[in-house]
């Protein structure tokens, strides 16, 4: 069973962010446009966190011992390259002994204008009965995210999967919980935008995060 958490809905400097990322004018600043991305990512491991479980442990300082709560285990962090890189560091700078997964998808679009979600590659770590993050920026029609997530399967079946993403549209989140009704996780994003055009752009959503975050890229 799935659940959706809209941190943008609570004023937090996520929105801040979040609104530079979506202003045409800064966005001509790829080095500001990654840093954003980034931000939030840490934004959203520091909130993950709060929902993971902790154990005690006797900590030994130059004066003394301190009981402190930590962290039970580190999740794996899964991302779609190559948008999804700098959420990833976000998430890893606060998870920083995490490992890593990363899979390598693209739309191959048609000469009719219709295009399909294909995967290069996957490589990362076994899953099995793990806590997965899997990030990407923009959950459209959720398609790219949900064939991502099927391919990490094949590495085993995570005990939770938290699904991150900075703005969703409310047609992906819906195709998102329809396909994830027996699988436990929760999915995070940044804000929810309404309209989704035919070729699976979100409006007003930001432009293609991963032109605006490295450059753009010929068509395949």
């Amino acid at each position: 069973m799935s659940k959706v958490k809209n941190l943008g809905l609570d004023n937090s400097l996520l929105n801040e962010f979040l609104g530079e990322l979506r202003n045409v004018n800064i966005q001509q600043d790829s080095l500001r446009f990654r840093k954003n991305l980034e931000r939030i990512g840490s934004i959203f491991a520091y909130e993950i966190s709060k929902t993971m479980q902790y154990k005690t442990q006797d900590i030994t300082t130059p004066l003394g011992v301190s009981t402190m709560n930590v962290l039970q285990e580190q999740p794996i962090l899964a991302t779609i390259l190559r948008a999804g890189l700098p959420v990833h560091q976000g998430l890893l700078n606060f998870f920083d002994r995490s490992e890593n997964a990363f899979i390598a998808a693209y739309r191959k679009h048609h000469q009719d204008s219709s295009f399909e979600i294909q995967l290069h590659y996957m490589s990362g770590p076994r899953l099995q009965d793990k806590i997965l993050i899997l990030s990407d920026p923009m959950i459209a029609s959720g398609k790219s995210m949900l064939l991502a997530f099927d391919e990490l399967l094949h590495n085993g079946k995570p005990k939770h999967t938290h699904f991150v993403s900075i703005i969703a549209s409310t047609q992906g989140i819906e195709y998102m919980e329809k396909n994830l009704r027996s699988v436990n996780c929760t999915i995070w994003v940044g804000a929810i935008d309404e309209e989704l055009t035919a070729q699976s752009y979100i409006v007003p959503g930001l432009g293609d995060a991963g032109d605006l975050a490295f450059g753009e890229k010929l068509d395949e």
